[in-house]
């Protein structure tokens, strides 16, 4: 069978075409980022049945900024309409509910390794490992069109190792031609650090623990931050021009300004300070 890869207008939330799996399947606790309990599998008290946000316009003001940091990438329509036919949850049985929310992490996971694969093939210093990226591309989809049952059974975090690998080649080649020290930084712990001004053009930043972490200024051109914490990172005049493997909920939970040079995939924060 021949798969068509998902487009890149698919890979990130069409909330319209999604029955708020986000909403009910997944879990949360009161926090800085959220103003109340709730579990998993549970609706949110803000979800009216139309399967819309009652205060989305409003999520910051009323406590909910972790709900403004995520991202499905694309996952929830593509479970709501092409794993269970457009049936929502809220019709059949309490096992038809189930078995959506438990496939909706395992399509969450899915979708986001084919974010970072389509991006994989965007960039011009990966193109040695361009056929590779493409064969675990369509690989990839072709998991994310399994039925319930098959996803339920999916090794997902099997399948995220194989494409870690070629994702790590992938950055090699890129940083390899940063200038800078392109130092790693892989999981370091940089809670707080001040990085004003540092020198990272090139630096493996995966999995770096950056909260809160000052990066005013700093230059983080052709930088991996994959699956970087930014979360309350300052970012005010830094440049991420060319940074790679960094998606929309990242840039959403870090601080930045009209002086932050952003990469084309992703958008400047509406919540962000503005310029003079």
């Amino acid at each position: 069978m021949s798969i068509t890869p998902t487009g890149s207008s698919e890979l990130s939330a069409d909330c319209g075409r999604c029955f708020a799996l986000c909403c009910v399947a997944l879990p949360f606790a009161r926090s800085a980022d959220f103003a109340a309990d709730k579990g998993a599998g549970t609706p949110c008290r803000n979800l009216q049945d139309d399967f819309r946000c009652g205060i989305h316009a409003g999520l910051r003001s009323r406590g909910y900024a972790g709900c403004t940091v995520y991202d499905c990438f694309g996952a929830g329509q593509k479970v709501s309409q092409v794993t269970f036919g457009g049936r929502d949850w809220r019709s059949g049985d309490d096992g038809h509910a189930r078995r959506m929310f438990d496939v909706f992490p395992v399509m969450r996971q899915l979708h986001e390794l084919l974010r970072y694969l389509t991006e994989g093939l965007s960039l011009a210093a990966a193109r040695p490992v361009h056929a590779e990226l493409r064969r675990m591309l369509e690989e990839t989809e072709r998991l994310t069109l399994g039925t319930p049952g098959e996803l339920g059974e999916l090794d997902v975090g099997a399948h995220r190792a194989r494409v870690n690998v070629l994702l790590l080649r992938t950055s090699e080649l890129v940083r390899a031609g940063a200038g800078g020290r392109r130092r790693s930084r892989r999981g370091a712990d940089l809670v707080g650090a001040r990085l004003t001004g540092a020198d990272l053009r090139g630096a493996d930043l995966r999995g770096a623990c950056l909260i809160a972490a000052d990066l005013r200024g700093a230059d983080l051109r052709d930088a991996d931050l994959i699956g970087a914490d930014l979360r309350d990172a300052d970012l005010t005049d830094a440049d991420l021009t060319g940074a790679f493997f960094l998606t929309q909920p990242q840039v959403n939970s870090a601080r930045g300004g009209q002086g932050t040079r952003l990469p084309a995939s992703v958008a400047r924060p509406g919540h962000w300070t503005p310029g003079p």
